[in-house]
């Protein structure tokens, strides 16, 4: 799993290895051309053949310098446009161009006509993750040129303006993809710099993720990678109990469908049995929408310890009796999962947050986040305010929406790369409280539940919507959730 190093770290760390692996800091760099280059034509379909890299004075113009050569030997008409004169500019950068190809044109920014076309390729080496402050000057006429400017645009390793662990104070390039090196940057992560960053593709230079985790800060990167060790494994003689037996509670008159999608997201997937606690007279919509869910009786919901994982709040309502609902917490003394109006109802009533199980997984969307914890101002805060209240509570909290973090009681954090724009829509929430709840019931831990159903989620929505794009649906999610865990390997 890749950890995410603070930016004011990222140096120390490439001094490290580069020592440790015994080369120098220009093989390094070289490793990051190639990495970026090899990235860029697996990921374009054409790369363009007009290339404009701009490169400012630092590493991260050392890093232009040597894509340029690189694109340039593949045939591409390469032009560079630099800031500073090179005895004003990095080792690295000064030996990169020295190695210049002869055919790489070399412009000055204030010679360069800016004119583009719309299949240009635009490189933007300015900054790397050292800038702690707004851009200026040269720096910021040439960034304001680029954001009107025409053409296919990429950032290495991070947009230039934007800092690598803070908010963005000014202007940065507005990139459609970055390719950044060996793991993301946090600040990539967050949803006020998503015009920035455009689609995030890590490029890996080689350096291994236990060399990583003595420079991180308990900040991970969760890819696809990393599933098959999170995954218990059954064999043959496996039978339905061992796949869990989970209730799922909620359903309010007219809102049953949360729970029907919830309980079949359980069955696709894993569950062995899936009970499903709903109003009376809604109970027939549930059978007949999903046949394969048990409708639980009163005797169930008494012995609620023949249960291996409960699933509360979606579609429940507010109006519940709320003595049922701390009967629940009370009685129920495994790890549960709580979503929608079971978190509303935990803001509304703050004193059942302490009869939650120690363990449980809460999945907040941003404003029930916020229900409980308080209003938050930008996407830090808000990861600050997920670990206090995780440690606080000794909770697991699933931050929902692009790049879903998973806050851990300790502190940690996951951040999840699976998933897509096109799952923004009603029910996807409700179908991964199903997949949180059935890995729970088969016996995952709750961090490594938690872990696979945000994955296998955000995985089975990109599946799902590769054929409907904006018409996805959430069912259409559901449907493939098995295709997740054969695109993994998984059995």
């Amino acid at each position: 799993m890749l950890s995410i190093i603070p930016g004011n770290k990222i140096s120390s760390l490439d001094s490290t290895y580069i020592k440790e692996e015994g080369i120098s800091s220009w093989d390094l760099m070289e490793r990051a051309a190639s990495a970026f280059c090899n990235l860029l034509f697996e990921k374009l379909l054409m790369v363009p053949d007009d290339v404009f890299i701009f490169s400012g004075p630092g590493n991260n113009g050392g890093d232009g310098l040597a894509i340029a050569r690189l694109l340039s030997l593949r045939g591409k008409k390469v032009s560079l446009i630099v800031f500073e004169q090179n005895q004003n500019c990095s080792k690295d950068y000064q030996i990169n161009f020295e190695k210049l190809p002869s055919q790489v044109q070399v412009f000055r920014w204030d010679e360069f006509g800016f004119a583009f076309n719309d299949h240009d390729l635009i490189i933007d080496g300015i900054f790397g993750v050292g800038i702690n402050r707004p851009v200026e000057g040269k720096y910021r006429e040439v960034i304001e040129k680029l954001n009107e400017a025409k053409g296919i645009k990429i950032a290495i390793d991070i947009p230039s303006g934007i800092p690598s662990d803070s908010l963005l104070i000014g202007i940065a390039f507005k990139a459609d993809y970055t390719f950044t090196f060996q793991f993301p940057k946090l600040a990539l992560l967050f949803p006020e710099h998503a015009e920035y960053s455009g689609v995030i593709e890590v490029a890996d230079i080689g350096i291994p993720d236990h060399f990583l985790e003595q420079f991180g800060e308990n900040r991970y990167f969760l890819t696809g990678d990393d599933l098959k060790s999170l995954h218990l494994t059954f064999n043959r003689f496996s039978h339905k109990g061992d796949y869990g037996k989970v209730l799922l509670i909620g359903g309010s008159k007219g809102k049953v469908g949360a729970v029907l999608l919830a309980s079949k997201a359980a069955l696709r997937t894993g569950s062995g049995l899936v009970f499903a606690l709903v109003p009376e007279d809604e109970r027939l919509i549930l059978q007949i929408g999903a046949p394969e869910v048990i409708l639980a009786n009163q005797d169930e919901i008494k012995g609620l310890q023949i249960f291996d994982a409960l699933g509360v709040g979606p579609g429940w309502g507010q109006e519940i009796d709320i003595s049922f609902y701390e009967s629940l917490l009370k009685r129920y003394h495994k790890p549960l999962v709580i979503d929608a109006d079971g978190l509303n109802l935990l803001s509304a009533h703050p004193r059942l947050i302490e009869l939650v199980p120690n363990g449980s997984i809460l999945t907040p969307h941003i404003k029930e986040f916020e229900r409980m914890t308080g209003k938050v101002d930008h996407h830090l805060d808000r990861l600050q305010k997920a670990r206090d209240f995780s440690e606080k509570h000794n909770v697991y909290l699933v931050l929902k929406g692009q790049f879903t973090s998973i806050t851990c009681p300790d502190g940690r954090q996951f951040f999840n790369s699976s998933g897509n724009q096109y799952m923004a829509t009603a029910g996807s929430g409700d179908v991964l409280t199903g997949m949180v709840t059935s890995f729970l019931g088969q016996g995952y831990p709750p961090l490594n539940a938690a872990l696979c159903a945000v994955y296998h989620h955000g995985l089975a929505g990109e599946l799902a919507s590769e054929t409907r794009l904006r018409g996805t649906i959430a069912g259409d999610i559901i449907e493939s959730i098995p295709a997740s865990f054969l695109k993994l390997g998984i059995a």
